[in-house]
C-alpha cells in the first residue's frame, strides 16, 4: 500500500508540473511583465493545487515509511518527466537521456529491495 501511495504522490508531482508547463507555454518567457498573467493562469493554479495535494500525500508517507526508502523513490518524477517530455511535449530526448532514466530505475529498484 505503501509503494501505491508513492506512485500516487509522484504522479501527482508530475501533473502538477505538466500543467505548469502547459501555462507557461501560454504564458511565454517569464518576467515582470507576465507575473500577473502567471498568477491568473488557470494551470498554474491547477498545477499549486496539485502540489498541495502531493505534500499533503507525502506528509502521510512520511509517517509510515522510512525516509531513506521513500525519498529516493521520488526520484522515479525524473524519469517520468523525460517519457512525458518525450511523448506528450514531443521535445528530444537523446539516448545518454534514456541511459540516465534507466539508471536512476535501477537505482530505485537497489534501494527499495
Amino acid at each position: 500500500m505503501n509503494y501505491l501511495l508513492l506512485v500516487v504522490n509522484i504522479l501527482l508531482l508530475v501533473s502538477g508540473q505538466m500543467l505548469w508547463k502547459v501555462g507557461m507555454q501560454q504564458i511565454g518567457t517569464m518576467g515582470l511583465g507576465t507575473i500577473i498573467e502567471v498568477i491568473k493562469s488557470p494551470y498554474i493554479i491547477g498545477g499549486g493545487l496539485i502540489y498541495v495535494l502531493a505534500t499533503g500525500l507525502w506528509l502521510y508517507i512520511l509517517s509510515r515509511m522510512p525516509f531513506s526508502i521513500a525519498y529516493p523513490f521520488q526520484s522515479l518524477a525524473y524519469v517520468l518527466g523525460v517519457v512525458i517530455g518525450y511523448v506528450i511535449f514531443k521535445e528530444t530526448v537523446t539516448p545518454i537521456q534514456w541511459a540516465g532514466a534507466a539508471i536512476i530505475v535501477f537505482g530505485v529498484y537497489l534501494i527499495a529491495r
